[in-house]
């Protein structure tokens, strides 16, 4: 089939190993062998085509093939990316840091196995942070996939598993399974939406947003802004129109506080009851690139 601009490369690469898995199935192996061998080379004949490009191409000409996914992804399937896997996943870890230490959190790369295991170590607010697992599936382990899909998994230290951070679907089952951290490649664990109308939040400003599915508020806090589902795990309420003080957010049905900038901790002080503190929103990655503003959402929630 033609590759056009909106062609689904992955779902194309899916139909491949479908097909192939279907002459495996055949009685004569000759004719399962047959079909390997014809992708083997027409693999190998693009993959030629595309080493000659990159002999011809200077390294400011190559730039924008690098940035582009589709053509960065073929070129690591042929050993052809000009950038280790180390710097890839180095580069990925960049690209989150705003938002980790929007939240007073960071990540420490350990290493890169010979599997294809990164292993990394969450610090600040994010070590033991009970919404730690939602940030590495829709931010951390996203971002690696994106530029660097050879990696087979991602370990991280640190991390609470996701049940503790209390981010279910109504029927109670868990919204992003977690295998402190399989990579699930058959369905994305988010995605990326630009929103609009929120670059020039006031500070000191909460205003509800719809991220696809999602309900949503965005806070603003001394320039920075944050993102949250829009739901008080103490009460249940929405939390739009409650009232942000500092870095505290006080949920409009309960009067419950949270910390926006420490990724939604719960805060009381000694008159309440300590129980309180263990209340914990739950926060969507945002970032804020060339002007816009972007937030991870599960991709259940995409339609």
């Amino acid at each position: 089939m033609p590759v056009s601009n909106t062609t689904d490369i992955q779902a194309v690469g899916e139909r491949v190993e479908a097909l192939l898995a279907e002459f495996a199935s055949v009685p004569d192996p000759e004719i399962a062998g047959r079909a390997e061998e014809l992708v083997g080379l027409l693999v190998d004949f693009y993959g030629a085509g595309l080493a000659r490009i990159m002999e011809l191409l200077d390294e400011r000409a190559a730039a924008p093939l690098l940035a582009d996914k589709a053509v960065a992804g073929l070129l690591v399937l042929h050993d052809l990316h000009p950038q280790s896997t180390e710097e890839r996943v180095l580069a990925a870890l960049d690209r989150v840091r705003p938002y980790l230490g929007s939240h007073a959190g960071d990540v420490e790369y350990l290493g890169l196995d010979d599997d294809g295991t990164v292993r990394l170590r969450l610090a600040g607010s994010c070590d033991g942070c009970p919404s730690s697992a939602l940030t590495v599936k829709m931010a951390i382990e996203k971002g690696i996939e994106d530029v660097a899909p050879e990696v087979t998994k991602v370990e991280v230290e640190g991390m609470v598993p996701e049940s503790a951070s209390g981010l279910s679907a109504p029927e109670g089952r868990t919204l992003l399974p977690l295998a402190q951290v399989s990579k699930q490649p058959e369905a994305p664990a988010s995605t990326w939406v630009e929103i609009d109308g929120i670059e020039n939040l006031g500070q000191g400003q909460v205003v509800p947003k719809l991220v696809a599915d999602t309900a949503a508020v965005v806070c603003n806090v001394a320039g920075s802004l944050y993102a949250y589902t829009d739901r008080c795990p103490a009460c249940g309420s929405g939390l739009a129109g409650g009232k942000l003080s500092g870095a505290l957010l006080t949920c409009p049905g309960c009067t419950q506080r949270y910390d926006v900038v420490r990724a939604g901790r719960g805060w009381s002080d000694v008159s309440q009851a300590s129980s309180t503190a263990e209340a914990h929103l739950d926060p969507l990655p945002l970032l804020t690139e060339n002007g816009g503003v972007r937030i991870a959402v599960p991709a259940q929630a995409v339609s």
